[in-house]
């Protein structure tokens, strides 16, 4: 390749800080070939995923809230140091609300497959005196947001424990997936396992079927699962792959019609346009002695077909 093609793919590689409408800082990535993610600071959150033809490929309400300390419904919000209300503290803990910062000085990352063809900004959040009141316990949470040259989606988490005591969290990864129709989705790789019911007071159940398919309201823990699962949409004929590292269990929620209709940030037939699929430490807490570091990764592709 020339000299002026090689500047021209370094040009379409670009990290962008930018600010919303509220004045929050949110980092926008993108790849030689035109994919993106966008990244807000206000929890840390990824708002956007765009394949290379520009097609959003995680959904966000009409009716999301995008003014601190709101959490933003869709996207990915990070459930942290509390997944739902079994705790506590408030439901999905503090992180999602919180204003991260950019790290300057990030530690090395994990890297799996790395080049120079990725894209990725670094988050910090450490505790605030606020925090520290609900939740007395010092940590760094490192976030490393990374757009691959196939346009893959991954978030690499490295949580360290900065106390003089040992503690423990739950964490997950809220994936809200922009799907087509939810009647016409199928979720694969958690066949046969247990999984906790949130309709049924958390009582555990075994999967029985070949695929995970939906005709109501779904809010599970699935427990111990392998390390890749599948999203199948058939009606747009693509298929999200979610790879994960350090996060055993996986939460599948969709709220269908009722509980819908009861969310003031979500609009009343908006279930049928998304999925949740998350990457998740929930059954088995995570305890961190003094010191201690623990590491998460999560990657999200997307396949097209027909």
């Amino acid at each position: 390749m020339n000299r002026s093609g090689t500047a021209d793919l370094r040009a379409a590689t670009a990290v962008e800080v930018t600010k919303d409408r509220n004045g929050v800082d949110q980092v926008v990535l993108r790849n030689r070939r035109g994919s993106s993610a966008r990244v807000s600071l206000h929890g840390g959150q990824v708002l956007s995923w765009r394949t290379d033809q520009g097609e959003e490929l995680l959904f966000t309400s009409s009716k999301a809230i995008f003014k601190p300390p709101n959490p933003v419904r869709g996207g990915i919000p990070i459930c942290f140091p509390q997944f739902g209300n079994c705790g506590s503290l408030e439901q999905h803990g503090f992180a999602r609300k919180k204003i991260w910062v950019i790290d300057q000085n990030p530690p090395p990352f994990l890297q799996h497959n790395d080049s120079n063809d990725k894209v990725y900004t670094d988050l910090l959040l450490e505790p605030s005196e606020e925090d520290l009141k609900i939740w007395p316990h010092s940590f760094e949470f490192r976030l490393r947001v990374c757009l691959t040259v196939e346009g893959n989606l991954t978030m690499i988490s490295r949580i360290r424990n900065i106390n003089c005591k040992p503690f423990s969290f739950s964490i997950a990864f809220h994936t809200y997936f922009s799907i087509s129709d939810i009647s016409e989705v199928r979720v694969e790789g958690l066949e046969t396992l247990d999984y906790l019911d949130n309709l049924f007071q958390r009582e555990r159940f075994t999967e029985q079927g070949d695929a995970l398919t939906f005709e109501s309201e779904v809010d599970r823990v699935y427990l111990s699962s392998s390390d890749v699962i599948a999203v199948f949409d058939h009606e747009q004929k693509r298929t999200f792959t979610i790879r994960k590292e350090g996060l055993p269990d996986v939460v599948v929620w969709n709220p269908w019609e009722k509980k819908s209709k009861s969310m003031v940030d979500f609009g009343d037939e908006e279930y049928k346009q998304m999925l949740c699929v998350d990457g998740a430490a929930i059954e088995k807490q995570i305890t961190l002695k003094p010191g201690e570091e623990w590491t998460g990764r999560l990657e999200l592709s997307v396949v097209h077909s027909g």
